[in-house]
């Protein structure tokens, strides 16, 4: 986990979104289908899996970990990578631990830094991120 900014958090994006909601589980699935949209009108849908499987984790633990109120997701295609952003209200940083064979929770940060070039917390502990390489294209280079 880094603490800070993500790299890509200063570098002009090709293309951006933002949304807010509730923190409600009810609104994660939402989350997931404005990624999946986005995502393919940007021509990142190989993206698609892995990085609505970030959203859900991260998403998930705003609602459940972040002291209600709202949820803002933001996410930025840059030259390289996919960046993802979830801020709440809270201001705990997250743990990363290992899960109970057998439990239901506590395995979404070992999803995220399985499956992330990278992730963190703000400095202030209210956004938690992770940046997803890019795929590659025949040529060797990442996808625009």
């Amino acid at each position: 986990m880094t603490k800070g900014r993500p790299a890509a958090a200063g570098a002009v994006a090709i293309h951006t979104f933002a949304v807010n909601c509730a923190a409600a589980e009810s609104r994660v699935r939402h989350m997931r289908r404005i990624t999946q949209t986005n995502l393919r009108r940007w021509g990142l849908a190989a993206l698609s899996d892995v990085a609505t499987l970030a959203v859900s984790e991260l998403v998930t633990n705003a609602v459940q970990h972040g002291g209600g109120g709202s949820v803002a997701l933001r996410i930025g295609h840059h030259p390289a990578e996919l960046l993802i952003e979830v801020t709440d209200e809270g201001r705990m940083l997250p743990v990363l631990r290992e899960a109970d064979e057998n439990g239901e929770h506590g395995r979404g940060l070992s999803l995220i830094a399985g499956m992330a070039k990278e992730w963190g917390v703000s400095d202030d502990g209210g956004t938690k991120w992770c940046s997803l390489a890019l795929p590659k294209t025949p040529g060797g280079r990442s996808e625009p």
